[in-house]
């Protein structure tokens, strides 16, 4: 087959045009008007709770170096604290459903009393897996962090306590709290 000038020509015009087609297929986002993407540290999926630890992250700016890594760990803190509430609170009520018990309601007031004295000593044992500090445009401080607890920690104290009180010793089964426990933190991995 013989290729004449004009097929060429009509060949290379219809490769041009696809590639011209494709090339505007792989458009770039458009970024809004008068927007910027902020970069904001301590945070994203390595940063989420999961089965085996409870994570939180916290950002706070002040004028005050200290002041602004003081209150960003505090918010954390918070954060961490009423995600654990959270989760002990689901626990404790499919724990004490579970067994059956004619006190069910005054049980349950005392393990979750038991259970927020021993959440309160644990955060003491936080640690801190990522801190930044920044300085703003204004000369402000920006603290950004993020904590983590370990859930087999906090199982571990929690049982310690419950077996030390005399009148819920009787009605604990430590393996049935530990499972009950362990099917809400996997609810968190997924």
């Amino acid at each position: 087959m013989k290729t004449t000038f004009k097929t060429s020509l009509f060949l290379l015009a219809i490769v041009a045009s696809v590639a011209v087609v494709g090339c505007k297929g792989k458009k770039k986002e458009a970024k809004p008007t008068g927007e910027v993407l902020v970069n904001e540290y301590c945070t994203g999926p390595e940063y989420f709770s999961d089965k085996k630890t409870f994570r939180a992250n916290a950002v706070s700016e002040s004028m005050d170096q200290q002041t602004a890594k003081n209150k960003a760990l505090i918010e954390a803190k918070q954060h961490l604290a009423s995600f654990i509430s959270t989760t002990i609170k689901s626990t404790l009520d499919n724990y004490v459903k579970d067994n059956e018990h004619n006190k069910k309601e005054d049980l349950e007031k005392k393990y979750e009393g038991l259970t927020r004295e021993v959440v309160n000593q644990k955060l003491s044992g936080i640690k801190v897996i990522c801190d930044k500090l920044t300085k703003t445009p204004e000369g402000n401080y920006k603290s950004y962090v993020a904590i983590e607890l370990g859930a087999d920690d906090l199982v571990t104290a929690i049982n310690d306590r419950l077996t030390k009180d005399e009148s819920l010793k009787v009605d604990y089964d430590y393996e049935k709290f530990k499972k009950t426990f362990n099917d809400e933190m996997d609810k968190m991995g997924k």
